[in-house]
């Protein structure tokens, strides 16, 4: 479907983008929370089982095949003219379809910036070298009209909260990043700096930001990925737990952070139904819960008006086999996944998994003697897609595209490809 044809769709039934801006996006917010407030969002068992659903229009019908392009991606695009730009991500989708992917997870705002025009972010350095210039062109349309043109789908991939990863990253910030702007919304955790996940004027400014993109742009969803609350000490909203009046610390987290994902979700459905909105959360459940303070379980199984979101997309970056230094085996990729499978979850809701292909030739670090040699046979990937087929997983995205198509192995990433494209073009 071209671009023209999926916005002129897709405006149907919209909010008009200025109205969000102006005050849905609170309401959004404040309609999430008081769902947290009556519980029906706070755990698997409050939401009712049912046999029968009508199907997510949102979903795809067939396998999810995914893969992430990241700010390291973009860090070795050539951002110089729309041409040149236009050049490299013709390229990029190509080699996506050469392996039977159907959809693209572009980073379009990782450091509070846009990789687009936005009225609410300051352009990515990433396209000039300086955070706040435009670059002349918008690399997002160009994405967009490059990946629809091939009939693959696009989903915008937000960071949330991030602004700063450290001192370097990005190097300078632009006046209007919010670091300046709003910098009571801004925590700092190491070199990093963070939206305060605490703070509802900080998150409802996300929201806007999601309701911008689904408004302005043919894009096929939004996804967000692991990164939630930066740290787990309490000094970081000491201030702000102790005037919400709640007991709880890690459970009052647990809400600031599905409100934000909650009113994210329905600012994409007030858009277009059809528009998914998924998370890649981290693959153990207890790091989700307990320092993301992301309640994945909950996600998971709240359907109907409750819904959070379309699709999750856990992390499961090990391999088989894989071993703690403790002895421990959960982490293995043949026991996690089926963790994750037999998790409650609604009929409008899909699980994927997301598959560490930076892992092609390095290992995953395991206690194993295999956690290397596993992962240099050329088919490792291969292999844990013919085991989600044979689970009856949904679908599954690969972490990321250089690890493939621009590796310092490539011989290695070569095999991958062909062992990968094996599987979905037959």
């Amino acid at each position: 479907m071209t671009q023209r044809r999926r916005r002129r769709r897709a405006r149907r039934g919209r909010f008009g983008r200025r109205a969000f801006l102006a005050g849905a996006g609170c309401a959004a917010l404040a309609g999430a929370a008081v769902l947290l407030g009556r519980g029906q969002t706070a755990s698997a068992s409050s939401v009712p089982t049912t046999d029968e659903a009508e199907p997510n229009a949102a979903l795809p019908s067939g396998e999810w095949r995914a893969v992430w392009v990241s700010y390291l991606e973009w860090a070795g695009m050539d951002f110089s003219s729309e041409e040149a730009f236009r050049a490299g991500a013709a390229e990029l989708m190509d080699n996506c379809l050469s392996i039977g992917l159907n959809t693209v997870i572009a980073q379009v705002r990782p450091f509070g910036d846009a990789l687009y025009r936005s009225t609410l972010f300051p352009w990515s350095h990433l396209c000039t070298g300086e955070q706040g210039q435009d670059p002349g062109f918008d690399p997002l349309d160009v994405l967009i009209t490059e990946a629809h043109s091939r009939g693959l789908s696009l989903e915008a991939w937000v960071n949330p909260y991030r602004l700063r990863s450290s001192a370097k990253m990005p190097p300078a910030l632009a006046e209007n990043n919010l670091a300046n702007v709003h910098p009571e919304w801004v925590c700092a955790v190491g070199e990093g700096l963070y939206l305060n996940p605490a703070i509802p004027e900080a998150a409802d400014y996300v929201v806007q930001g999601v309701a911008e993109l689904v408004q302005n742009y043919a894009v096929d969803g939004i996804h967000f990925d692991d990164y939630f609350y930066p740290t787990t000490d309490a000094a970081l909203d000491a201030a702000q737990f102790a005037a919400s009046g709640a007991g709880d610390l890690a459970a009052w987290r647990r809400q600031n952070v599905t409100a934000l994902v909650k009113a994210a979700h329905d600012a994409v459905k007030a858009a277009d139904a059809t528009l998914r909105f998924g998370v890649s959360p981290q693959g153990n459940p207890d790091n989700d819960l307990g320092q993301q303070y992301s309640d994945v379980k909950a996600w998971l199984a709240a359907e109907g008006e409750n819904a959070v979101v379309d699709y999750l997309c856990p992390q499961i970056y090990w391999g088989c086999g894989y071993t703690l230094q403790s002895g421990s085996t959960r982490f293995a990729f043949e026991n996690i996944v089926p963790e994750w499978l037999a998790m409650p979850r609604a009929a409008s809701t899909a699980l994927y998994f997301g598959l560490g292909a930076y892992r092609i030739g390095e290992g995953d670090g395991g206690a194993n003697e295999d956690s290397q040699s596993q992962w240099c046979t050329g088919s490792a990937l291969a292999r844990q897609v013919e085991s989600l087929h044979s689970l009856g997983a949904g679908g599954w995205a690969l972490y990321r595209y250089d690890s493939l198509f621009r590796s310092a192995q490539p011989e290695l990433a070569d095999a991958e490809r062909a062992a990968l494209a094996a599987l979905t073009t037959a």
